[in-house]
């Protein structure tokens, strides 16, 4: 225990310098080896602080840019306001293209009736119904930027899909009478069966469908009984006879509300006024004619001319009436196969075929103008037996069937080949 106890134990022992004291090593212990020889150990540098700007400070990464932040700001503005200035651009053109005409080709007029009481919303709804706006919403936004809403009338009105929705608008609070325009023509037929198109059709039917009646409306106008409007208007006229020649071309200037039997009394109040004006009743009387019979020479007149020659071609035609001749015109045997749907003919056999058969056909072949009439009632004083009209759509007649074929040869090399 003792010796346990008097163990010597090997310590390392470490002598700390002084300041100015010399340095000292560690003795070996004994029996140990010793100690390497070591390098002079040099004093810690303490390390002198500096100051420094901040900005001269060691980040981390690239240094950013002064002031990025602020052209980030800006560039995200000029965008934002792009969008908003294409958005607002796009969306008025497109409100633009909203309030224009629905088919500015489509110039019928459509009886629109607007009840009392509507509201901006069911007018909106009625003239979408009826195709003359198209769209519901721009036509309220519209009233609405205007103040107009409360100033939209009830009544009647004659709108077109040609018009826009402000001249529609204006229609609707001008408060005025709405009235509309029916164009008829000097020789037109009741019904062109041709292949003729639409935009160039001049008969009575397409007329009033370009005036917004429906084809069941037009059909019933024509078939209605005008037996109480003028009985010597219509004297002579078979009861089972159209009316044919009867439907004066001229421009009416009716109410909105007017029917096609308004139309066609109007049409009959102003025939027979240039009726009675020119005295033709008494004319025709002088031509041996019926007021009837001389209706119905007058539109072959006016199918026949395509000028101021309607006198000298009455008189062609009332010297082969009167001699007993076939008036040999084409026009007549055209009209009867064009109304019946068949082939052009010249043989064909119909009283209409005035190639074929003599005397008047039984009845109006289109509507006369005022200077068919005139002339039939007032015929020129030569003695013309043929005529015929040229290629350059001048008139040329003829005395003998020679000088005839002699105007078809110099002036009729197209037009005479047309059936």
């Amino acid at each position: 225990m003792d010796e346990f106890r008097r163990r010597p134990v090997n310590r390392v022992t470490r002598s700390v310098n002084q300041p100015g004291a010399p340095s000292q090593s560690p003795t070996p212990p004994q029996g140990s080896m010793p100690p390497q020889a070591t390098a002079p150990q040099q004093a810690p540098v303490t390390p002198q602080m500096t100051h420094q700007p901040i900005d001269d400070a060691p980040t981390l990464g690239p240094k950013p840019p002064k002031k990025c932040w602020k052209k980030k700001i800006l560039w995200t503005a000029i965008g934002f306001l792009g969008l908003v200035v294409l958005g607002a651009a796009g969306g008025w053109l497109w409100y633009s293209s909203q309030l224009a005409a629905v088919n500015k080709d489509d110039t019928r007029k459509i009886l629109v009736a607007i009840e009392m009481g509507s509201t901006p919303t069911q007018i909106a709804a009625t003239l979408k119904g009826e195709g003359v706006i198209r769209g519901e919403k721009v036509f309220l936004w519209y009233t609405r930027l205007n103040g107009m809403q409360n100033s939209l009338q009830a009544g009647s009105y004659r709108l077109s899909p040609a018009e826009s929705t402000p001249q529609i608008v204006e229609h609707l609070t001008s408060g005025k009478v709405d009235v509309f325009d029916v164009t008829l023509y000097p020789g037109a037929v009741l019904v062109d069966t041709t292949k003729t198109s639409e935009a160039k059709k001049l008969d009575v039917t397409t007329a009033l469908k370009r005036a917004g009646y429906t084809e069941a409306e037009i059909q019933a106008g024509l078939k209605a009984d005008y037996s109480d409007f003028n009985a010597t208007l219509f004297q002579g006229r078979p009861e089972t006879a159209d009316l044919e020649g009867y439907v004066y071309g001229e421009t009416y200037r009716l109410s909105s509300s007017a029917s096609v039997e308004d139309v066609l009394r109007a049409s009959f109040n102003e025939f027979w006024k240039v009726i009675q004006e020119n005295d033709l009743i008494a004319k025709f009387k002088a031509q041996d004619l019926t007021l009837y019979e001389g209706i119905t020479m007058a539109s072959i007149v006016q199918r026949e001319s395509g000028g101021d020659d309607k006198a000298g071609i009455a008189q062609v035609f009332f010297s082969r009436y009167r001699t007993g001749e076939v008036l040999g015109s084409d026009v007549t045997y055209q009209y009867i196969t064009d109304k019946l749907g068949v082939p052009r003919d010249i043989n064909y056999d119909s009283p209409y075929n005035t190639r074929r058969f003599a005397g008047l056909p039984p009845g109006p072949i289109a509507s006369p103008g005022k200077d068919a009439l005139i002339a039939v009632g007032a015929p020129a004083t030569s003695d013309y037996l043929f005529f015929l009209s040229g290629d350059d759509n001048v008139t040329y007649f003829a005395r003998t069937v020679e000088e005839h074929e002699a105007n078809i040869r110099n002036h009729c090399q197209q037009k005479c080949q047309i059936i």
